[in-house]
């Protein structure tokens, strides 16, 4: 059996499977026969409904494979095909209980054995409900205890710590209060947030980016990893999806290797029990030496007695109690547990001297991190003795190094759920997902399915309800705005600075206010479809698409966000885990057409176009984004040469949306767009007031033809006479739409005198009408946004996307009049 046919059937087979009960694929089409094709077979050519036993993990990239271990892809672990995405990559496959996405390219790399149907058998049901648990000190296994405890009172610093979608940002608004964006969508915390443990106000908690493993494969391992080393917290706070205990508890190992005070938090046993699943959390404590506390973070049950654990460990400095994992008579004869104490042996003045736990130098010297090589200082002929050591383990083991400490925990961590964990039978969640996923992301339904929900996103966003409140907010800023200019002129105040009040700051910011509504609206939305899992689905769904242009499919969605508004848009691509994506994806966002330049669109279109208007608008929606992707193909083979990060992606299951985190949420995002009105566009309102009252002379104009505007858009129309509109008052109006696109129309009429057509017919040919949409299409969207990749990226790369933006713009706005000439259109 060929690849194209494995493929072929995969697709066929609606790319379900019903439910880890059973790892048993559900197909629409006949069952899979056994697999008949050249051997080794590998992950990627696995047909859906067949189970399969990894053989080996290969790759070129050391971190990619390190990578690939972590996520519980080692040798002798079974995985299930569960399906493939519409276009045939990438794929998901289900192993250690949850399901995983990665892409065919990557999972080419991982050959199989063992080539069987998905079993069938049922899980053994144990109807019971949670374990108790003991109070303070009633524990069977103690943590080591610390010399001198910090006194009451003294400052204590915790760091948040966790796999990706367990929680952890859940938890830490309900230790905290604070106000954090809480998603079911992998690297939503993309950075640190400090917060005081209510109640307990010389307690702050840092929450760490989600991450899966302390291997520095991504900036969010280093930076979590990082903080632990060298800020060095008074203690640990570990989240741990008890619903997938298996893959959490690979971090916890590693947590725990750095010998710092630790606690666990067994988040969502809830579900868990009502599952029919049960964990013995006194055993958990005795097997891993820390104290476990289990909690519902959703709930907030359980917080409190885990806020005076942490508490507890943290002013006693009381460390994990085991730091040792590996078997000295197991499987490979001891031969790891040798290595790594030999290792530690070899280096252990060094790691004192580096402030490095000497567990977590050692088993990362035996990885080959090279973070940790560099911080030791190690010499040569030490080198060499360290190599001698791992090269004589993998001889005696017969496995490499890297498989040999995955091997190791992966062995420990299944020993401890063996015997503390019952496991839950298919749960709920689950099942539901499932189904969902069936229309979702099923080979026929997924992309008529997406553009439903995000064409309902920006009907109810743009047409229905934030249309409304749009209304409602510019009927408030105009009352306030009659309320403003009547007090003032009453009060007698100066014609100048009355002018400077109405028509620059209450104008200017008043304007951009009125797309308040817009934002929060959309981000509610968003945070929904985020909250419920759907936004990984999206990036599932889109990540080939995508690929092609140098992005992945996580891309997608800020770039959809940015048809609407690319302030949020820009925002949105905090959520990108590599730095890569993140920088690509907001260059390219601003050529996304905002909702802002309807308004130009409508005036100009309905003016010169007539009954061709609406053809007009979609081609310059069009435009957009035909130009977006050849950018995006520049970039991809220069400035971000080298292909996206690997789509390696845990899908979560689907979730009801918290009420609370939409809200929190949509609070932030009006705090940060009122705080960018206020500051950036303030600014931005006051100098373009100053430009359009003084004349070079600094004296008050009468006529806006004399005024500083004027003369600045005189000095550019030259620039833009080549693309066919080389009047002063068609570049000032240009130059006022920094500000907001709005502000295009406004500043025509007023210097028109009139929106009518025939005035603008008598500024602009319908050649040149066009080419100037393009160029309204493709230059710098507003203040606001360019405001935003400062605040995301820098300075710099604020200019960056400035600059390329008005050079886009020119050039293509000039290849457009060029053709248009060249046709004889005018």
């Amino acid at each position: 059996m060929n690849q194209e046919e494995l493929q072929h059937r995969s697709q066929d087979s609606d790319e379900g499977a019903s439910g880890q009960s059973a790892r048993t694929a559900q197909t629409e089409a006949a069952p899979v026969e056994p697999v008949a094709c050249d051997w080794p077979l590998r992950l990627d050519k696995l047909p859906i409904g067949k189970d399969a036993v990894v053989a080996t993990v290969d790759s070129d990239d050391q971190s990619l494979r390190q990578h690939i271990l972590d996520m519980g892809l080692t040798p002798g672990t079974e995985v299930t095909m569960m399906k493939y995405a519409p276009m045939g990559d990438p794929i998901e496959i289900r192993l250690r209980g949850y399901e995983l996405t990665l892409r065919r390219a990557d999972a080419a790399r991982i050959t199989l054995e063992n080539i069987h149907d998905a079993h069938a058998e049922q899980r053994e049901q144990v109807h019971g409900g949670s374990t108790a648990h003991p109070a303070l000190g009633e524990k069977t296994y103690r943590p080591r205890p610390g010399e001198h405890p910090v006194p009451a009172g003294d400052p204590l610093e915790f760091a948040l710590a966790g796999n990706q979608n367990c929680g952890k940002t859940t938890l830490f608004n309900q230790l905290t209060g604070s106000n954090q964006h809480v998603g079911n969508f992998p690297g939503v915390t993309v950075d640190r947030k400090d917060g005081q443990i209510k109640g307990h106000p010389e307690a702050v908690i840092t929450d760490l980016p989600g991450i899966y493993s302390l291997s520095p494969y991504t900036s969010e391992e280093v930076v979590s990893r990082n903080f632990i080393l060298t800020a060095r917290p008074d203690a640990i706070i570990n989240i741990v999806d008890a619903t997938n205990i298996e893959r959490n508890l690979y971090l916890t190992m590693q947590l725990m290797e750095l010998d710092r005070p630790m606690v666990l938090a067994l988040n969502m046993m809830d579900e868990v029990a009502a599952n029919g699943g049960t964990i013995d959390v006194n055993l958990l404590e005795s097997m891993l030496g820390i104290p476990v506390v289990p909690i519902s973070a959703a709930k907030n049950e359980g917080t409190g007695e885990l806020v005076e654990h942490a508490l507890h460990v943290a002013r006693h400095r009381e460390r994990p109690g085991r730091l040792d994992f590996c078997s000295a008579d197991g499987p490979d004869a001891g031969a790891l547990h040798r290595c790594i104490h030999s290792v530690a042996h070899l280096i252990e003045d060094h790691a004192k001297r580096a402030g490095i736990p000497l567990r977590f130098a050692a088993t990362k010297l035996v990885e080959g991190d090279e973070l940790v090589r560099q911080a030791l200082h190690l010499d040569d002929n030490e080198l060499d003795a360290l190599e001698h050591i791992i090269s004589q383990m993998e001889e005696e083991s017969g496995k490499d190094r890297l498989s040999a400490l995955s091997d190791m925990r992966f062995a420990f961590i299944g020993e401890v759920c063996r015997r503390c964990v019952v496991k839950p039978r298919e749960s709920r969640e689950h099942l539901r997902s499932l189904a969902i996923d069936r229309i979702l992301t099923g080979r026929f339904t997924a992309f008529p399915s997406f553009l439903v929900i995000m064409g309902l996103v920006f009907w109810l966003t743009f047409g229905v309800i934030g249309a409304w409140l749009q209304g409602l907010m510019e009927e408030a800023v105009a009352a306030l705005t009659t309320l403003a200019d009547s007090g003032l002129a009453a009060w007698g105040v100066n014609p100048v600075v009355h002018s400077l009040i109405i028509d620059g700051i209450f104008a200017g910011v008043g304007s951009v206010l009125s797309f308040l509504p817009l934002i929060v609206v959309l981000f509610l939305f968003l945070s929904m479809l985020e909250d419920s899992g759907y936004m990984a689905r999206v990036a599932f769904v889109m990540d080939k698409v995508l690929r092609r242009f140098g992005l992945s499919g996580r891309s997608f969605v800020p770039m959809l966000v940015g048809f609407g508004c690319s302030v949020p848009a820009i925002m949105s691509t905090r959520t990108l885990p590599s730095e890569h994506d993140r920088k690509m994806t907001i260059m390219l966002t601003p050529f996304m057409s905002c909702s802002a330049k309807l308004p130009v669109y409508g005036l100009l279109t309905a003016a010169f176009f007539g009954r061709g208007s609406v053809l007009a608008m979609v081609s310059l929606y069009i435009l957009g984004i035909v130009v977006g992707m050849l950018v995006a193909l520049i970039f991809k083979n220069t400035a971000f040469k080298g292909e996206p990060v690997p789509f390696i992606m845990e899908l979560p299951n689907y979730r009801l949306p918290s009420a609370k985190t939409t809200v929190m949420l949509a609070w932030d995002k009006a705090k940060d767009f009122i705080t960018r009105a206020f500051t950036i566009i303030f600014a931005a309102s006051v100098v373009i007031w100053f430009l359009q009252t003084f004349d070079f002379q600094l004296n008050v104009v009468t006529d806006q033809a004399d005024s500083l505007l004027a003369g600045l858009g005189g000095l550019l129309a030259p620039i833009f006479a080549p693309l066919g509109f080389g009047d002063w008052r068609a570049s000032t109006a240009l130059v006022t739409g920094l500000l907001a696109k709005e502000s295009v129309i406004s500043t025509l009429s007023v210097l028109l005198g009139t929106e009518s057509a025939s005035a603008l017919t008598a500024l602009f040919t319908p050649l040149a009408a066009y080419t100037f949409l393009v160029f309204t299409l493709l230059y710098p969207p507003c203040v606001a946004a360019i405001g935003a990749v400062k605040n995301e990226l820098g300075a710099k790369w604020a200019l960056a996307v400035f600059a390329l933006q008005v050079a886009v713009a020119w050039i293509i706005a000039f290849a457009v009049h060029a053709i248009g000439m060249v046709l004889g259109l005018m």
